[in-house]
């Protein structure tokens, strides 16, 4: 089993604060006995991407940076796989939404490039990030190989495949989503299970356990050109057949560890063998943009 422990947190202004929260969660989970701490997706911060403002390029820090070291201390201080979602500045002009791991004995394992960027209205993530360069390739750790995406990356079946067949043991997806202030409840509940009915189908094809890590609570647009975004939280880890084997709340900051049994996946894949049955012979129109009928 792999004890995996989840953070979904209500950020603020204040970085520094949100930072020292995620450490305390950090040091709780690692003394319940997590092994691996999943964190949300640019958790030291607002989620900014709600307006294009020129300033907010400085949020961004170089990869290995303050934020690598923070965390890097507190993976080594507890003994613990943490994997951390940050802001990166490549260079003068060059930014990258970046997840990094950081192993037990605080150093860096990998990082992955968040690869598909959207641009909606409060999601302006094209204004920030250029799309990732480092490919789908999953970060060895002493608690398993894994599958590293970032939230937009959610949506695609491609993505989560493409991890799975170059041997993630499992598929991991920090995430900043939420409802518009002005949807209804009805949209707001659509667009909700819609997210986690995604994620859990790419559990079922790839016969692997997900682990969905979403941060919480209102957060206003500074531009004023929307209502703001009402985070949904509902964090969740799903097993290899898609059963939820946790789902926080939708609204309240909350804490998790989650047992998941990696060695169930063999059992599942002997039993639902797709990877076997891929018609690969006849997939080549999956690298278009669009087939014309």
């Amino acid at each position: 089993m792999l004890r995996t422990g989840i953070i979904q947190q209500h950020n603020t202004a204040d970085i520094q604060d949100n930072m020292n929260r995620l450490a305390n969660g950090i040091a709780r989970l690692a003394k319940e006995g997590a092994q691996l701490i999943v964190l949300q997706e640019l958790h030291n911060s607002l989620y900014f991407c709600q307006e294009e403002q020129v300033d907010v390029f400085d949020l961004a820090e170089p990869i290995p940076g303050p934020s690598t070291q923070f965390f890097g201390q507190l993976a080594k201080e507890h003994g613990v796989v943490i994997v951390t979602s940050l802001f990166e500045k490549r260079a003068p002009g060059l930014y990258h939404n970046t997840a990094v791991v950081m192993e037990k004995d605080g150093s860096v394992a990998g990082m992955y490039r968040k690869m598909h960027i959207p641009d909606d209205p409060a999601y302006y993530e094209k204004f920030y990030f250029t799309p990732g360069d480092l490919g789908f390739e999953p970060i060895n750790t002493s608690v398993g190989r894994l599958g590293v995406l970032v939230c937009w990356d959610q949506w695609y079946p491609e993505a989560a495949r493409l991890m799975a067949m170059r041997g993630a043991d499992l598929l991991i997806y920090p995430t900043a989503i939420g409802y518009a202030a002005s949807d209804d409840e009805a949209e707001q509940q659509r667009q909700r299970e819609a997210w986690t009915t995604i994620q859990r189908a790419h559990a079922v094809a790839n016969g692997l356990p997900v682990v969905a890590v979403n941060r919480v609570g209102f957060e206003p647009d500074p531009s004023q050109q929307t209502p703001g975004i009402n985070f949904w939280g509902s964090s969740f880890v799903a097993g290899p057949q898609g059963e939820l084997l946790f789902r926080a709340n939708d609204t309240e900051e909350q804490r998790a560890i989650v047992d998941v049994d990696l060695a169930h996946s063999e059992q599942v894949r002997r039993w639902w063998p797709f990877f076997r049955d891929r018609r690969i012979d006849e997939y080549g129109g999956l690298t278009q943009r669009f087939l014309q009928p």
